[in-house]
């Protein structure tokens, strides 16, 4: 009868709950590790970008990055085309997660995902094309 009782007060972790608005300005935000992984994937696809451009074998073959990169160079106009979008997906998958937090976690989730998938094909370009 103990060991039920034991048993029973142990109870799961729940899902994340909504957030108000102070909290979220105010407070910790949620889908923490979601967001962090978002932003190292981002800051790979970056590098590997820039990486890829630098060999010169490699042009941007997005125009609206092409603009970024033509107008303030390959370092500073990749970073702010890249970190425009990080900073973009972020607010609002927050601002998602104010109403529905698995939602939002869907939304980072499948924006890494993809990006991870641009890495791969960024990386599997270098291979093929050096050797």
């Amino acid at each position: 009868m103990k060991q039920m009782q034991e048993d029973d007060a142990i109870e799961e972790s729940p899902e994340p709950r909504e957030m108000s608005l102070k909290g979220f300005i105010f407070g910790q935000l949620p889908l923490e590790a979601e967001t962090t992984m978002f932003v190292l994937v981002n800051m790979i696809d970056f590098f590997m970008t820039y990486w890829l451009l630098a060999s010169g074998m490699f042009r941007e073959s997005n125009p609206i990055a092409s603009y970024f990169l033509n107008h303030w160079g390959p370092v500073k106009g990749m970073l702010y085309f890249k970190l425009g979008l990080v900073v973009i997906v972020c607010v609002i998958t927050q601002l998602i997660a104010l109403k529905d937090v698995k939602k939002a976690r869907w939304v980072l989730n499948f924006g890494t995902v993809a990006v991870v998938c641009v890495v791969l094909y960024s990386l599997r370009l270098f291979l093929n094309h050096t050797g």
